[in-house]
């Protein structure tokens, strides 16, 4: 017996139900066309957000590091200025013998830091946009601030107390100075600075390898800059060497 299977009338092609399922199944299709293209979109604005914030920070870091540096070797130079007076105090007749070697020690205090990551990161809504984390935010102002306060508070004052009691004059203007002070207010000033960028490193999640390589593409930068512009002046040297010797051996014809 042969049984033959008929489609219900109610699923054939032109009937009622069959459109609306047919309807139904595009709309889904749709939906999901939708959802794939827009999300994959979201997905990928938010990762070149997140980039961007990452290698923000990392330039703030970068200038945290900087600083940190530049405080490193004041701070060297001022204990080490520090143990020569000391030397001195017990021992004046050293004076003429050592008063030179403390010369180039309080030179190295008269550092200016670059402002430009500062004044960038302060200046720009788009900047508070992109990174978007008020405590980070919060972290890198007091570093700023501390160093504004290093500058003005010692470096500043440093200066004044330099310029009125230069240290090579006599033994009275150096024993003048308390290097003492300075030199503790100094580590002080630095242990502050190195705690805020520690907290922000560990509050962004920036590791250390990522600075390091983050620290070697800005010093690639910062040589090809100089080399070419020494490549620049050597070229501009060159022409003109060459004007002037062309011009010499017409003038000999």
């Amino acid at each position: 017996m042969n049984v033959k299977l008929h489609t219900p009338s109610t699923l054939k092609a032109g009937s009622g139900l069959a459109s609306s399922k047919q309807f139904i199944l595009s709309i889904f299709a749709t939906t999901i066309s939708i959802v794939l293209t827009f999300g994959t979109a979201g997905i990928i604005d938010y990762n070149k957000k997140q980039s961007a914030k990452k290698e923000m920070v990392k330039m703030i870091i970068y200038d945290f590091d900087k600083a940190i540096e530049q405080v490193e070797k004041i701070d060297t130079a001022l204990f080490d200025a520090m143990r020569k007076q000391h030397e001195i105090a017990l021992h004046p007749e050293y004076y003429d013998s050592l008063r030179f070697i403390l010369q180039p020690i309080v030179e190295v205090m008269y550092m200016e830091f670059p402002e430009t990551t500062e004044k960038i990161f302060s200046t720009s809504i788009e900047t508070f946009n992109t990174i978007g984390d008020v405590n980070f935010v919060n972290e890198v102002s007091s570093f700023y601030m501390t160093r504004h306060k290093y500058k003005e508070l010692m470096l500043d004052q440093l200066s004044e107390d330099l310029e009125k009691n230069p240290v090579a004059q006599s033994l009275e203007s150096l024993l003048e100075i308390s290097f003492p002070d300075y030199a503790y207010f100094s580590w002080y000033f630095l242990k502050d600075m190195k705690k805020y960028r520690d907290d922000c490193m560990k509050m962004m999640k920036v590791s250390e390898k990522e600075m390091s390589e983050f620290s070697k593409r800005q010093m690639v930068k910062t040589d090809t800059q100089e080399h070419d512009s020494i490549d620049l002046k050597l070229m501009q040297e060159y022409e003109k060497s060459i004007d002037a010797l062309y011009q010499a051996r017409e003038k000999l014809k």
